[in-house]
């Protein structure tokens, strides 16, 4: 009796049993696809400790290959059987739109990219700022409930990136650099009348797409709260810029990939995305006029005081 079970055992085994070196092949293929998720999942919610060369990342990622190599070893009698869960989870995830197999393909292609290009951050600590100059002025002027000012928004939604698909996460980041490209297409610098500090509202700007730097601060931050966006300006002394918020870490690695390789490629290839990160770990992205892309680089690091529009 015992004889005969180890037979039919030894006969179910060798049944799903990969012959070599399919078997190796097969633990290779399985240990990437399992790998890429994990580890997106662990290192997101690790601490960072800002390693150089993100050492820290390539020593996790060395782990988990490890860890999943053994395991698939201990059970590469049946892997068949885990290719076919693993690939039974990812159709369902993929039939009822949550983690499938294009989200594997993208968060692979996102994961080797930023571990290439790391974006460059400047902390900003909001309880050293200074009162904001013009605040009531330029908070009156941030007209973004106007409809010339929320049709211009639409519009560059309509016009530019309408036909990215997926990300539908950031849908609504999408769109707000929609209108970044289109007012930075537009713009035209001209001073301020001589001897006096003209501060125009978004819905006189919207006429002539002209002004100065805090023209443009206040026509961008308008047009980028009409589309549900949350924008903020920074004041350096001798210039005001726009910001906005897109998330926290994990969306930086989304929205790093997006304006590279996605939506501004040309202008940002080969340069760096420059962001603040406030006090509570909330990430702001670079929208000045002399930036070519959301995360330029910024005109000036000086930062006096910071106006958030909520």
């Amino acid at each position: 009796m015992i004889q005969e079970t180890k037979k039919k055992f030894q006969e179910l085994r060798s049944k799903f049993q990969l012959k070599k070196p399919w078997n190796n092949i097969a633990i290779l293929i399985l240990n990437i696809l399992i790998t890429i998720p994990v580890f997106i999942i662990i290192h997101q919610n690790l601490i960072d400790p800002e390693w150089p060369f993100q050492i820290d990342r390539i020593l996790l990622i060395l782990l988990i290959v490890s860890v999943i190599h053994v395991i698939l070893r201990l059970l590469r009698t049946i892997i068949i059987i885990c290719m076919g869960l693993y690939l039974l989870v990812l159709l369902y995830g993929s039939t009822i739109g949550n983690y499938g197999f294009n989200d594997v393909f993208e968060d692979y292609r996102s994961m080797m990219y930023l571990m290439l290009d790391n974006a460059n951050p400047q902390d900003l600590i909001i309880s050293k700022l200074l009162p904001f100059p013009n605040k009531s002025k330029i908070l009156n002027a941030i007209d973004y409930q106007n409809p010339k000012v929320r049709n211009f928004a639409l519009m560059a939604t309509a016009k530019n990136f309408r036909d990215v698909k997926g990300y539908h996460e950031y849908r609504m980041i999408i769109q707000c650099f929609a209108v970044f490209k289109e007012i930075k297409g537009r713009w035209n610098y001209v001073d301020d009348p001589k001897g006096r500090e003209y501060i125009a509202a978004a819905s006189e700007t919207v006429q002539h797409f002209s002004g100065d730097c805090d023209d443009h601060a206040i026509f961008m931050a308008a047009c980028i709260r009409a589309v549900g966006g949350t924008p903020r300006l920074i004041h350096t002394g001798g210039h005001i810029y726009p910001e906005m918020l897109i998330g926290d870490k994990k969306d930086l690695e989304a929205i790093n990939y997006l304006i590279k390789e996605v939506l501004f490629i040309n202008e940002s290839k080969g340069k760096e995305i420059h962001y603040h990160i406030d006090e509570r770990g909330q990430i702001w992205l670079n929208l000045d006029y002399t930036a070519r892309y959301p995360g330029g680089p910024f005109m000036s690091e000086e930062i006096l005081g910071a106006l958030t529009l909520n």
